[in-house]
């Protein structure tokens, strides 16, 4: 082989393996989204990579750069590798703007155009203090685990949780007008904590609660996910409301515990439906019973709240409302929350573990539907 062609498919391995190198926010290739300005390859295996960074402050700029330092070194005949970062220029992130909103850079809800196949799912609760959060949290992290992109958009403005259950202490990165939200697990997340300060409480009513959900739907760049879950306040409050108003297809999860009392309440969350005309996905009892270690069962909370609930919603709706499972109480449960490791990931052979799974595994197999999309046949 002649030196000339062992160039050449040496410069074949180098752009085959840049292309396994995944941006951390935007989840797509790095030279897809033209982040790659230039390669030289010296004689004697060196490789010299410019990256273009969206902006200065990346704050993933390391993980990109060990990335493809080890995606490079791997391939055989590079015998080091020099990465520097760039930034952008203004033409250049309008250009990847076009490229992931489509023609033109248009903002909008991207879950409400005709060819979404996402699944939106609002996870909602009667009360506080149902395990609500962690249930959305094990969800989304049990579908990513599987292979789906899932966002989750924590809609509880006045009681966030999500960054800490989720282990998340890096901020959104601002693209101009488009925030790229911070990815953990897989699972791509905004939350009004990422940005406030400290435990700063957020006092805003009814009219700033709508504008803060809107800007997560339409500034914030997902991408095309198989589900997005948004965690709600407890209650039928604005934000319930928003939500319908600006994803109208998005379904409803119902999250109680056994206590009759609290299927009660629970009851109104998932009876807003009849008002907004969404769909009821199903109830997801937690905190059912704790295992003792004789292998039986306490009830702590009593039993059959998320059957009963089940069982008014699907009268109220008019539909079927199932059952989707029950979550037993687990230490361990708690302990991934505070430490930022969902239970599914952390302790997955743990029944806690084990009922999320499948839960999320029933909610994986509704495929995305073609229903009411135009597909652009004609008949011949």
């Amino acid at each position: 082989m002649n030196a000339p062609i062992a160039n050449a498919a040496l410069a074949d391995a180098v752009a085959a393996a840049l292309a396994t190198v995944i941006d951390p926010e935007l989840r797509r290739p790095i030279t897809e989204l033209g982040m790659v300005e230039s390669v030289d390859i010296s004689d004697d295996g060196r490789v010299s990579l410019a990256v273009l960074l969206t902006i200065a402050g990346c704050p993933l700029r390391d993980t990109i750069t060990a990335d493809a330092t080890q995606a490079l070194l791997a391939v055989p005949g590079v015998a080091a590798v020099d990465v520097e970062l760039k930034v952008m220029t203004q033409e250049q992130r309008d250009a990847l703007k076009e490229l992931l909103r489509g023609a033109g850079g248009q903002r909008g809800i991207p879950f409400n155009q005709p060819d979404s196949l996402t699944k939106v799912y609002a996870v909602a609760s009667g009360k506080g203090g149902v395990g609500k959060s962690s249930v959305t949290v094990n969800l989304a992290c049990a579908l990513a685990a599987q292979g789906l992109r899932v966002g989750i958009v924590d809609a509880d403005v006045y009681g966030f949780s999500v960054p800490g259950l989720m282990g998340i202490t890096q901020p959104p990165t601002r693209v101009d007008d488009m925030i790229l939200p911070p990815v953990a697990y897989g699972v791509k997340v905004i939350s009004i904590g990422m940005f406030v300060s400290g435990n700063q409480p957020v006092a805003w009513r009814g009219p700033m609660l709508h504008r803060a959900l809107e800007q997560f739907l339409t500034d914030v760049y997902f991408g095309d996910l198989d589900a997005l879950f948004l965690d709600l306040p407890p209650g039928t409050g604005d934000i319930a409301i928003s939500v319908a108003q600006l994803l109208p297809k998005a379904e409803i999860l119902v999250v109680t515990t056994p206590q009759a009392a609290a299927a009660d309440v629970a009851e109104r969350a998932g009876a807003i439906a009849t008002q907004t005309g969404q769909k009821v996905a199903g109830v997801i009892e937690n905190m059912s019973y704790l295992e003792m270690p004789d292998g039986g069962r306490m009830e702590l909370f009593g039993s059959g709240g998320g059957s009963v609930l089940a069982g008014r919603l699907t009268a109220t709706v008019g539909a079927e409302v199932p059952l989707l499972g029950q979550i037993p109480l687990d230490i361990q449960l708690r302990e991934g929350g505070d430490s930022g490791v969902p239970i599914v990931l952390g302790q997955p052979d743990t029944p806690a573990a084990a009922a999320l799974s499948g839960i999320a595994g029933r909610l994986a197999a509704k495929p995305r539907g073609l229903a009411g999309m135009k597909l652009g046949l004609q008949p011949r």
